[in-house]
């Protein structure tokens, strides 16, 4: 089903189909979890942006997720 909807959403805003689904989910759930739960569309959009200006997605991925492994804990 995502897949399916990940390439329907390719297709309609002519974009490549070949993101990397899995490191995309990762950093997500890191933001999730490190930061809180908003925190995950918005820092995958980011790493978006940062890929569409040109940085190397596992470099980008893994400098978001040191910068979470390094933030306070959430407040419950």
């Amino acid at each position: 089903m995502m897949s399916s909807w990940i390439e329907a959403v390719c297709a309609e805003l002519n974009l490549p189909a070949n993101a990397n689904i899995d490191v995309i989910l990762d950093v997500a759930r890191v933001a999730a979890h490190a930061v809180e739960r908003p925190a995950a569309p918005v820092t995958t959009y980011l790493l978006g942006m940062l890929v569409a200006g040109g940085m190397d997605v596992q470099e980008a991925a893994a400098k978001i997720q040191d910068l979470a492994a390094t933030w306070p804990p959430p407040q419950t």
